[in-house]
């Protein structure tokens, strides 16, 4: 007890240190940068399930070929969860001698129990609602386009008249982001009395659920435990946003990314901080030493000190890193239309946790050193510097930073490219630093009076100044790669989905059919359109052996050899394809070759050469892989995982798929469309491409917000780091001032210091963030032609040297106005 007193007047005595003030704000820095953007993540993915809940219209669910067993309602029923029952099949609606293929949800009056239903009267007024009245439909505007008809009208489907009640703006859609045709709802028991739900029908039948997190759990595991109906599967919020797990993939890689170059900046910060703290004590605890007081008394009165330093500071940060999470989640909140989720608390405690872990893997080696000053270094300073009895402990800094990016990456080559690039960093800046300092004892002899101080001051202090243009430098490298690789990232993602990427699919074109359709897409005012031939068929051997002989490594494969594959082939190498194995098909080749997708290859463990058998129609094709490429899903153009030569694959029987891009207005001219292709299915994917466009918009902002922590980090670490050489600085400007040296000929000597410690943390930062974007963009982001900016990060170094020289001649200020009088007191 009396040692913990001793400790916290031994802190409420230094408080006023500049060491431990910067210690206290790197860390808190620490606190808020893991546990901001660990809270909000954690608040994004809840936001995605429920986001998803919204699309299927429930929590949890049951989709089936046929009507779902009441069992399952019943014993939801008893869980306290709330029921809804609904079908989906498609159907043909008759009005005013027009007809029109429709996408036809029949549901009961509770639908939806999550998300909303939104409708337009004839007046254009929205409102939110439930399932239709029985004898009433709801038509969404391409429906009502198709067939002429406005709010009010009555259509026939299945047989029966029904009066559109509404105009259908919004519902939940059972997690599908594409359209296949224009929607209806209708009354469950409508289509049951008109004989659509019936035997033999192509209807889909859906029990959906919603309540308490814990209600639908104890469902879930009930039902699992049950024998679901023939071809019936559980509808769960997980399975519907895979369609955007890329986007959200990489949505998730930036957050962790920009939360973790900020905490490694404040760990740098607090590992600089604590250096200089124990420098400072080694007088006070040599005088202790030479008092008799035990080593292992000193040893915890240090470690305590600095644990009545860190927590109540990490318990600070916890309450501010709620408090800001709360305040970034009323932004990031809107990409789930305001969904609430519950505060969590584990993220912010667990950055705190960490934070402490930080601060003892970076703070712990210097003090469990200064515990080793002998009594005498009392008398003799230079004894203090001795001792290397806790030397393997500076491997614990490393440990915890590897430990740090490996927790808070969320992936292990995310992890291992950032580590691998700032070590490399940190070692070519002491490289450098290391080779200025050499070159200083050669060139400042015959150098300008000034640079010559300058050099001179940096090779007198050869360990503290490889320290500050190393940890300069990781901290530059960080700031660039958050304030200009960051938002690079973000506009080649931007990129990929440019205004007139493709919106629109059209599936089932006949050989005659093209010119025509072309034709009328040009007078609607469509572009980007892209057609390739669509044949299928079935893998039935890879180099002659049956494929239902041969395993696999990867569990995939199976599926994939069980499924009808679909087959293209093209003259020349697609838009968003890039060979990155062998060569293209030869003009005229005499065996038939296969390009084949990288996902396949690693699938099914293929290489240049193998040989792999398709049944398409009523032939057969060997064709030999002459090259593997490099997709880009994410083009929305049409793709192919494999692809044949034309010259052996054009007389396969096929149709063709067609991609194109169609601005928003023009429903009447897809209704036209359709009618005159009646054969065609087109696809709508706007839906998908909007909301993969908000996701980009707001990682952005986030990274911006981010940012801000990033900073303030950065200020820190040039703070402690200009900071390390004070003392020294100070006592040798009283120094050369006794000696007759001008005011004005230190500020130069100190410019020319901190401009040669600015300028190889500059070029350093330049080259290791460009080195580290174009690896993160390449293997993490897989944006294809990604190279960062090379002008911004060259000026961005310059503009960082300069700060760099500026904020230390603000700092040396005060040095540089040291009285000579004050070296003789301190004699």
């Amino acid at each position: 007890m009396k040692l913990l007193r001793l400790a916290l007047r031994n802190l409420r005595r230094e408080w006023r240190l500049p060491e431990l003030r910067t210690l206290a704000g790197s860390l808190l820095l620490a606190v808020l940068a893991l546990g901001v953007v660990a809270t909000l993540a954690t608040r994004v993915e809840r936001g995605i399930l429920a986001s998803a809940a919204e699309l299927i219209g429930g929590d949890i669910g049951i989709s089936a070929p046929q009507a779902v067993p009441e069992a399952f309602a019943d014993e939801a029923r008893r869980d306290g969860l709330a029921v809804s029952h609904a079908a989906g099949f498609p159907s043909v609606a008759f009005a005013h001698e027009r007809s029109q293929l429709l996408d036809v949800q029949a549901t009961d009056g509770a639908y939806p129990l999550r998300g909303k239903l939104v409708l337009a009267d004839a007046t254009d007024s929205q409102r939110n609602s439930h399932g239709p009245a029985i004898g009433t439909v709801y038509l969404d505007h391409r429906a009502l386009v198709a067939l002429a008809l406005k709010v009010g009208d009555t259509l026939q489907l299945g047989g029966k008249p029904l009066r559109i009640a509404a105009e259908l703006v919004q519902q939940p859609d059972g997690g599908a982001l594409v359209t296949l045709a224009p929607r209806a709802l209708m009354s469950l028991q409508d289509a049951g009395q008109a004989g659509l739900l019936g035997t033999g029908s192509r209807a889909q039948h859906r029990l959906l659920l919603a309540g308490t997190p814990e209600a639908v759990q104890r469902w879930r595991v009930w039902a699992q435990r049950q024998t679901l109906p023939q071809g019936a599967e559980l509808i769960t919020p997980e399975q519907t946003q895979e369609r955007m797990r890329t986007a959200f993939d990489r949505a998730g890689a930036f957050l962790h990314l920009t939360a973790l170059l900020a905490a490694l900046l404040a760990g740098v910060a607090i590992a600089l901080s604590a250096q200089r703290y124990a420098r400072r004590k080694t007088p006070e605890v040599a005088l202790l030493r030479a008092l008799g007081t035990p080593r292992r008394r000193v040893l915890g009165l240090l470690l305590l000190t600095l644990a009545a330093l860190a927590l109540p500071v990490a318990l600070a940060g916890v309450l501010l890193t709620l408090g800001a999470a709360q305040l970034a989640w009323q932004f990031a909140s809107t990409l789930f239309g305001g969904i609430p989720t519950e505060l969590p608390l584990l993220p912010a405690l667990g950055a705190a946790a960490m934070s402490l872990a930080v601060l003892a893997g970076f703070a712990l080696p210097p003090l469990l050193r200064l515990a080793e000053v002998p009594p005498v270094a009392v008398f003799r300073q230079s004894l203090a510097r001795r001792v290397r009895r806790f030397d393997a402990l500076y491997l614990l800094p490393a440990l915890v930073a590897l430990a740090l990016i490996w927790s808070q990456s969320g992936s292990l080559k995310l992890a291992g490219i950032l580590a691998a690039s700032l070590a490399g960093v940190a070692l070519v800046a002491a490289l450098l630093a290391t080779l200025l300092l050499w070159l200083a004892r050669r060139v400042a002899p015959g150098a300008h009076p000034a640079l010559r101080l300058g050099l001179a001051a940096l090779a007198r202090r050869r360990g503290l100044s490889v320290v500050q243009a190393t940890a300069l430098a990781l901290a530059l490298t960080a700031l660039l790669l958050l304030s200009v690789v960051a938002p690079a990232l973000l506009d080649g993602w931007r990129k990929e989905l440019p205004a007139d990427t493709p919106n629109w699919f059209a599936l089932n074109l006949q050989d005659d059919q093209r010119a025509g359709f072309t034709q009328a897409l040009a007078g609607v005012g469509a572009d980007q359109l892209n057609m390739m031939p669509l044949a299928v068929g079935k893998l039935v051997a890879i180099d002659g052996k049956p494929i239902d002989q041969l395993h696999f490594a990867d569990p995939r494969a199976k599926d994939w050899a069980d499924r009808q594959l679909r087959l293209s082939w093209a003259n020349a190498l697609p838009p968003a394809n890039r060979v990155i194995a062998g060569r293209w098909f030869a003009a005229q080749p005499a065996q038939a070759e296969l390009s084949v997708d990288r996902m396949w290859r690693d699938m099914f463990a293929l290489k240049l050469g193998d040989t792999m058998s398709f049944d398409v129609g009523e032939g057969r094709v060997d064709a030999k892989i002459t090259s593997f490429r490099q997709v880009d899903w994410s083009s929305f153009r049409v793709n192919f995982f494999l692809l044949l030569d034309p010259a052996h694959a054009g007389a396969l029987p096929h149709t063709w798929l067609a991609s194109f891009h169609l601005p928003r207005g023009h429903a009447q001219a897809m209704a036209q469309l359709s009618r005159d292709y009646s054969n065609l299915s087109l696809v709508d994917v706007d839906d998908l491409l909007a909301r993969i466009r908000q996701i980009v918009d707001r990682v952005g902002g986030a990274v911006r917000w981010i940012l801000a922590f990033s900073l303030l980090a950065g200020a820190l670490v040039l703070a402690a780091s200009l900071a390390a050489s004070a003392a020294e600085r100070r006592h040798e400007a009283a120094l050369l001032r006794t000696l007759g040296a001008r005011r004005a000929q230190l500020r130069v000597a100190a410019a020319c210091e901190f401009a040669l410690l600015g300028l190889i943390a500059g070029l350093t930062a330049a080259l290791g963030s460009a080195g580290a974007g174009l690896w993160l963009g390449r293997a993490v982001f897989r944006i294809d032609g990604f190279v960062p900016p090379p002008w911004p990060l060259a000026l961005g170094a310059l503009g960082c040297a300069g700060v760099v020289m500026l904020l230390g001649l603000v700092g040396t200020r005060k040095v540089t106005r040291t009285s000579p009088m004050r070296l003789l007191r301190e004699g």
